[in-house]
């Protein structure tokens, strides 16, 4: 018997019962998956062909000895599809039983008192292994939130869209803007005590074309040099 399994014969496990799945499992168990306990069933009676429960890192494995055990059935359900686990001691031993996440109950009887504690210990350790792994997994999604691509190109559209209209809303028809900047100083919004008629049609022209510039350069709206267009034509 492999040195590795005899570790599960302290407490009431038949040895030969063990050394039939030990030459079995070592062609079931997967990449790092390593067993933790064997449980194996003790009737009252004689029991030639005892059910057995493996409990591993990965799963539970059900052994049920056929055609008078020289071959064997092997169930397994994987810790992410059990829900809970039970243990119910009586008198002549306990019952073991779990539930699964699509409502199915498996149980094995007369398992020995010791053996079925120690199975219920370490399916519990494994299930709340299996919830603290998916917490923090949970956890680490909340922490970094991923921004669409899509949300990003909008965001930068509506920036510029911002910058670039900042210009049309700027006010120009101020005397203190147009004398700081002499290039558009002749070009101040007509006064009163200078009528526009008393300019000739090269100069109201000019004028025209002032305002033309202004607003191609963004520093008046299109709604003032209409106002101002109206006014000069009225008089060319």
């Amino acid at each position: 018997m492999k040195k590795q399994f005899k570790k599960f014969l302290n407490e009431e496990q038949d040895p030969k019962a063990i050394e039939k799945i030990a030459s079995k499992l070592s062609d079931l168990l997967m990449k790092n998956e390593e067993i933790g306990y064997i449980a194996v069933q003790k009737k009252p009676a004689i029991t030639v062909l005892p059910d057995s429960i493996v409990m591993t890192n990965k799963r539970i494995i059900i052994c049920q000895p056929k055609n008078l055990g020289l071959s064997m059935n092997f169930i397994d359900y994987t810790w992410d599809e059990i829900e809970g686990t039970f243990v119910k001691e009586n008198i002549l031993g306990s019952e073991f039983s779990f539930t699964t996440r699509t409502n199915m109950e498996v149980s094995i009887d007369y398992i020995p008192k010791i053996q079925a504690r120690k199975i219920f210990t370490y399916a519990k350790e494994q299930l709340d292994i299996l919830k603290v792994g998916s917490v923090l997994n949970a956890t680490m999604m909340d922490e970094v939130p991923v921004l669409p691509i899509e949300e990003v190109e909008i965001i930068e559209e509506m920036e510029t869209e911002e910058v670039t209209n900042f210009a049309e809303i700027m006010p120009v028809s101020q005397p203190n803007f147009i004398a700081e900047n002499q290039e558009f100083q002749e070009v101040a919004l007509p006064s009163k005590d200078k009528s526009l008629s008393d300019l000739s049609q090269d100069e109201l022209f000019e004028k025209l074309q002032n305002y033309k510039k202004l607003l191609d350069n963004g520093l008046i709206l299109q709604g003032e040099y209409d106002v101002f267009k109206k006014e000069i034509l009225s008089y060319m």
